[in-house]
């Protein structure tokens, strides 16, 4: 350890959050670097194996030697959710913290961030064939259809959810089909105290600026081939995890319903729409502090002022 970790007295996990494209992978190496610890990763695509250019997953050579968890940790044909990835992870920082006094946990999946952070509630198994004919309902008649069914079925958890985002529609729509009740009925647990002091930072940037760097990062995921990549997955492309931006724009050109002009445009729109969605959930919880990623010396201050 270096002199610097011994300023952190206790078991501390930093949490490290923001949009896609702020920066979060650059900035939480150089804080790994620093504090001579590790990373967990809390995207919940970057898990799979075979989505590598269209999560932006980092290189082994952006990694610069910092160890790494839950990258590349599982296939596109494995079911995984937030409620297992909490006992994965609370079980590796168990031993983590054996050896270090802090560990970084960064990624922009807030309910991922939110199970390691809060818990999870008890949910109960879903069939996957359910799931899969969501999916598929939602490619055949769009997401609308889908809440409208769940408006029907359960208007609590409608009248709550990002109606944006389709996972959350699926999930609560899978929930509530499976055990006919209604999803929120579930979702009653209270936060957990973790054995551990928790840190919460956001990465944030100007609009124009983050928007700029989005759009960059889609002409590189392009030129880097983000189409083979997505025709690939092509056969999977029901599975829960790529029902996603960046996969389900280039699915439906492959269908034909977008010519390339098209389907680029709604990809970048998109991927900006993910990051106001991204933002809209870490500002709803009022324990982040946020800095600039160029703000080195004042996050340093800042972690070193909370954790000493």
């Amino acid at each position: 350890m270096g002199s610097e970790t011994k300023k952190i007295k206790k078991n501390a996990l930093i949490v490290l959050v923001g949009p896609t494209a702020v920066g979060k992978t650059e900035l939480s190496i150089r804080l790994a670097q620093h504090y001579q610890t590790v990373i967990v990763s809390a995207d919940s695509r970057q898990f799979y194996r075979e989505m590598t250019i269209g999560t932006a997953k980092p290189t082994p050579a952006e990694m610069q030697g910092v160890p790494h968890y839950f990258i590349n940790s599982h296939t596109i044909t494995q079911e995984y959710n937030a409620g297992t990835y909490e006992q994965d992870v609370l079980r590796l920082l168990n031993q983590l913290f054996l050896e270090h006094t802090c560990v970084i946990l960064t990624g922009g999946s807030g309910l991922y961030v939110r199970a390691v952070l809060e818990g999870m509630d008890e949910m109960p198994e879903v069939p996957a064939a359910i799931r899969e004919k969501l999916n598929l309902q939602k490619q055949e008649q769009g997401l609308e259809a889908l809440l409208q069914q769940l408006q029907q079925l359960d208007p609590v958890y409608y009248n709550q959810v990002d109606r944006a985002n389709a996972q959350r529609v699926i999930r609560a729509l899978e929930v509530t089909l499976a055990t006919n009740q209604p999803y929120s009925t579930f979702r009653k647990k209270q936060a957990i105290e973790r054995p551990f002091q928790i840190l919460r930072i956001g990465l944030n940037r100007e609009r124009s600026e983050l928007y700029h760097r989005i759009d960059r990062r889609i002409d590189h995921m392009l030129e880097a081939g983000l189409l083979p990549e997505v025709k690939q997955l092509e056969p999977y492309k029901a599975h829960n995890a790529l029902q996603t931006v960046g996969y389900q724009e280039l699915f439906a050109y492959l269908e034909g319903k977008y010519d390339w002009e098209e389907a680029v445009r709604l990809l970048k729109r998109n991927s900006r729409r993910y990051a106001k969605r991204q933002l809209t959930w870490f500002t709803k919880n009022n324990d982040f502090t946020w800095f600039h990623p160029q703000e080195w010396e004042a996050l340093l201050q800042f972690i070193e002022q909370r954790m000493s």
